[in-house]
């Protein structure tokens, strides 16, 4: 199990197997290079711990915990944890500041404790098979162990095909469960409870001036981008030119050169225009005298496909995991640590959903739901453009999300890649009777439920931190830059700039159509106005045009009719159907295609190849 995540931990490995209790972890060593291997163990030898992540308060806990008698074995922030656990028992994870997933065991209680940090940055999976636990940073070392079934689970399959991604708790594996960010888990004597530590909804508004908010916002990112720096190895940091990665670089520079240091920045680009985002991202390299590297993703993708739908482990379908891995790639030769600016979107207001969804209140008072429906089968008779977005596509998107998901999901309306009726297509009799009495929209609608307040962005927001955010991007970047053997930090999502953000009403995060409002205020003496002007673009790629070319061949491969016949979930002729208006140029199916192009070549390697079904 430890083997299989050597990419997580290419510079050392530990384990130890007690009465009860076997840990083990791979490590890439970021503080205490020498001293901090693990397991760490208790001085009476009854506690043990491994951890994956960066505790960044870990020296103010150290004093405090050596103030109460602990001694420390070493340097490292992970050992902080385990002396924390010892003070303050199931607590101690309340005090972590930081991305970790952690497991100890207490071989004096015989229990196991495991924990995730509040917004999910690293994962844990666990699987029960009798009165075992077995827990992983990745599925991968799950599958290792003979007693973990890879039955598939029917309801996961559904929230992958609407979302392109599988929603917490659950796994494509009915078998196997993954631990909510801001969770932690305790099994003792065969009895398993999941408890929440944190929660941003919980969060008290606040009465804010933008002239305080705006000074509170960016003292809280000097502080998260001045803890996020602690490093004993080289870092760097992602730049797309966009707000959010430049409002890190910015600040990263700010605190290097009070050092006399240079910057490390790392871009992709696309040889489409539309798509290339490298003209910004070098204009604020070169404003911040950065040490500044590129690189291009080509249309090709073809075996790196393979290599990363496998490398997921489940099914997974947000394209732009192609540039995270590249530019992870280029990052790793240079650095062992980036910093990103993922959250940002979460917290501020980034992206268009909504204001869809505050366009789409206005029409559905207007309009009752037989004309939207109609509008939206005028629009269908529109081709698609191959552009990003423009304005013929993004007018067929809206009206695709108005007509074709429930109202009560709100701006999920265009975060969905499937509408009701066009699963009764697609799906096959056998999976639509295994998901009889089922709701795929019932995590998003828990989520605008959860947040006790009527203001409506910050409901979305909260859901995007809790959903789209935890279960998409973080596990995307935490896979593709892990996989490179890269770490990456995210200081947006540093608890105090997380409750802050909760903390500011929506009408300072959005106001008069300027998304991200008090973020571009707090750096507008900073950036210049060309990217604090820019709209919000998405780190993606031209999967719908590279599918009627360069990749159409991988496409006609895996969707063939006897592979779709065989697998048994969708139907081939509606499948068929789709590959002739995507490539004939009449409609655009890139995200349903390419989420059927990888739920097929990862059950050919984890389904297939189960070692009953060579």
């Amino acid at each position: 199990m430890v083997d299989t995540l050597r990419h997580r931990g290419p510079d050392d490995a530990g384990h130890i197997a007690l009465p009860g209790a076997g840990i083990g972890m791979r490590r890439l060593s970021i503080i205490d290079v020498q001293g901090g291997r693990q397991p760490f163990s208790s001085e009476d030898g009854d506690v043990h711990l491994v951890g994956n992540g960066e505790i960044y308060n870990h020296e103010l806990l150290r004093a405090e915990l050596e103030a109460r008698g602990h001694t420390l074995a070493s340097r490292s922030d992970v050992e902080v944890a385990l002396h924390a656990y010892e003070e303050w028992g199931e607590s101690f994870v309340e005090r972590l500041q930081g991305m970790f997933a952690l497991a100890l065991w207490d071989a004096r209680s015989r229990t196991l404790v495991a924990a995730r940090d509040r917004a999910g940055e690293k994962p844990l999976y666990y699987a029960r098979t009798g009165r075992r636990l077995i827990l992983a940073s990745e599925i991968k070392a799950l599958l290792a162990h003979p007693d973990v079934s890879r039955e598939v689970d029917p309801d996961a399959l559904d929230q992958f095909l609407t979302y392109e991604y599988v929603i917490a708790p659950r796994t494509i594996f009915s078998s196997i469960r993954r631990l909510p960010a801001a969770h932690y888990l305790v099994y003792r004597h065969g009895e398993l409870k999941v408890r929440r530590y944190w929660d941003a909804a919980n969060v008290a508004p606040r009465t804010w001036s933008d002239d305080d908010a705006a000074a509170a916002l960016r003292q809280a990112l000097q502080r998260a981008v001045s803890r996020q720096t602690m490093s004993d190895v080289p870092l760097g940091a992602f730049l797309s030119g966009g707000l959010d990665s430049s409002a890190i670089v910015a600040m990263m520079a700010e605190l290097s050169g009070q050092h006399g240091a240079m910057v490390n920045t790392f871009s992709m680009g696309f040889a489409d225009g539309s798509y290339n985002e490298l003209p910004h991202a070098r204009s604020v390299a070169t404003r911040f005298h950065t040490r500044h590297r590129e690189g291009m993703v080509q249309p090709d993708v073809a075996e790196l496909f393979h290599r990363l739908i496998v490398h997921l482990d489940e099914p997974f379908a947000d394209v732009s995991l192609f540039p995270t891995f590249l530019v992870s790639q280029i990052a790793r030769a240079h650095v062992k640590v980036a910093l990103s600016g993922d959250g940002g979107d979460e917290l501020f207001g980034g992206y268009d959903t909504y204001d869809a969804d505050r366009l789409a209140r206005r029409i559905s008072a207007v309009f009752p739901q037989p004309a939207v429906a109609a509008i939206d089968g005028l629009a269908s008779l529109f081709p698609p453009s191959e552009r990003k977005k423009g304005l013929v596509n993004k007018l067929k998107r809206f009206v695709t999300g108005l007509a074709g998901a429930p109202a009560d999901i709100g701006h999920y309306r265009w975060m969905t890649h499937l509408s009701p009726a066009s699963k009764r297509e697609l799906y096959t009799p056998a999976l639509r009777a295994a998901l009889a009495g089922t709701d795929v929209y019932r995590p998003i609608r828990d989520a605008l439920g959860a947040a006790d307040t009527d203001d409506l962005l910050n409901r979305q927001l909260y859901t995007d931190l809790s959903v789209y955010l935890a279960d998409d991007i973080l596990v995307k970047v935490d896979r593709m830059s892990m996989a490179t053997s890269l770490e990456t930090r995210a200081p947006f999502l540093d608890v105090d700039v997380m409750e802050l953000a909760f903390s500011m009403p929506g009408h300072l995060k959005i106001r008069r159509g300027v998304r991200k409002y008090v973020l571009k205020r707090a750096m507008v003496d900073t950036l210049p106005p060309s990217i604090l002007r820019r709209s919000k673009e998405g780190f993606s790629i031209p999967m719908k045009n590279w599918l009627k070319r360069e990749l159409a061949p991988l496409l006609y491969d895996l969707l063939s009719s006897k592979r779709i016949a065989r697998r048994g979930w969708v139907e081939p002729r509606a499948v068929a159907t789709l590959i002739d208006r995507h490539v004939g140029g009449y409609e655009n199916h890139a995200h349903v295609l390419f989420s059927l192009m990888a739920l097929e070549r990862w059950a050919q390697a984890h389904v297939d190849a189960q070692p009953d079904n060579p």
